[in-house]
């Protein structure tokens, strides 16, 4: 391994993506956790109100190392929920506007040629950072959708041959409004596949909405949002999130939910090994942040609907009665029974 004029390491080989680590999580590991949470909850939920759950999940698969997908109509808060997540960690931030113009060099970085060193010089692309806001990923073409295919599964970026390792953590939060289809271009399977989980924030509950005129209205909390935790916390407890004990039982439940995916005729594509990856990791956190140290089924299921829907494509029966992956992703969990030993 050796390291540029950039100050970003390179390497010929990639290395290993974040995974499970051995089951065993300690209490320390717990207690870090739990704490990390709290504060990046708090801080979230006072600029995102009315929306814990959706805060909860996006903390959630940050925890796991994974990436996430926000999908809604137009207003309702999604560049807000990853500015206010990229605010409150103290790591760096980099947004990009994808634009049908936008070019995979300008994510991915270029190889530019010094006269003077007479070399080339490699200038990163905005993909170098820990948290990336990608702001209406479909917009950008399909070449330039594909830049972060690589970054996203291997957290590394290939140019000219030489390979660049990402910062950790790594994060890409990408908004995408799934209303407006004039210029957009729909994410590929392939794309969708490394997304650890899609949301949707919805909108606000009456209440919430007034006091989102009360406390937005003059001016915005984000501006007073101060960092609560910092990079080297965040990989510290995705480590312990990785210690998480999933039983046999456990995964072999995963292992059946995805499978049944697989030959329902509601779907003509069904979950891929990827996904089935993503959700254990996924239930780990989310059972690390109830405070246990071993996954339980009703953390695989709460998940399952996140995690899944947005890899799935529907069969022409399926659309013709006008039902969403998620109510398939529904079906599959009340059909696919929970081992004995999992409960």
């Amino acid at each position: 391994m050796t390291t540029t004029d950039t100050g970003i390491e390179t390497t010929a080989t990639s290395g290993p993506p974040p995974g499970a680590s051995a089951d065993g999580a300690t209490g320390a590991d717990l207690v870090l956790i739990h704490e990390v949470a709290d504060r990046l909850i708090g801080a979230m939920t006072s600029v995102i109100e009315g929306k814990a759950d959706v805060v909860r999940t996006t903390v959630t698969v940050l925890f796991a190392g994974g990436h996430l997908l926000i999908e809604d109509v137009p207003g309702v808060g999604k560049t807000m929920l990853a500015k206010t997540l990229a605010r409150s960690i103290d790591a760096t931030v980099r947004r990009i506007q994808f634009t049908p113009d936008l070019l995979p060099s300008d994510v991915t970085g270029v190889s530019i040629f010094n006269q003077d060193a007479r070399r080339f010089e490699f200038r990163p692309g905005a993909i170098f950072a820990n948290v990336v806001v990608g702001d209406e990923i479909n917009r950008a073409s399909p070449k330039t959708q594909s830049a972060l295919l690589e970054s996203m599964e291997e957290q590394q970026v290939t140019v000219d041959g030489t390979t660049y390792q990402l910062q950790t953590p790594f994060i890409v939060m990408a908004t995408q409004n799934p209303i407006e289809m004039e210029g957009t271009y729909p994410l590929p399977e392939a794309q969708r596949d490394r997304f650890m989980a899609r949301i949707s924030m919805g909108y606000p509950a009456p209440r919430a909405e007034l006091d989102l005129l009360e406390t937005h209205g003059s001016s915005s909390p984000l501006d007073a949002l101060t960092p609560v935790t910092d990079a080297e916390t965040i990989n510290r407890v995705v480590q312990s999130v990785s210690r998480v004990h999933a039983s046999p039982a456990v995964r072999q439940y995963i292992v059946d939910l995805v499978s049944r995916s697989r030959s329902t005729t509601a779907l003509r594509l069904g979950a891929s090994p990827r996904a089935a990856l993503h959700l254990l990791r996924a239930s780990r956190a989310y059972a690390a942040l109830e405070g246990r140290d071993h996954v339980i089924p009703d953390d695989v299921q709460v998940l399952a609907g996140p995690v899944l829907a947005h890899r799935l494509m529907p069969s022409s029966e399926t659309q013709l009665a006008r039902r969403t992956t998620a109510e398939v992703v529904a079906d599959l969990l009340r059909q696919v029974p929970v081992p004995p030993a999992a409960r």
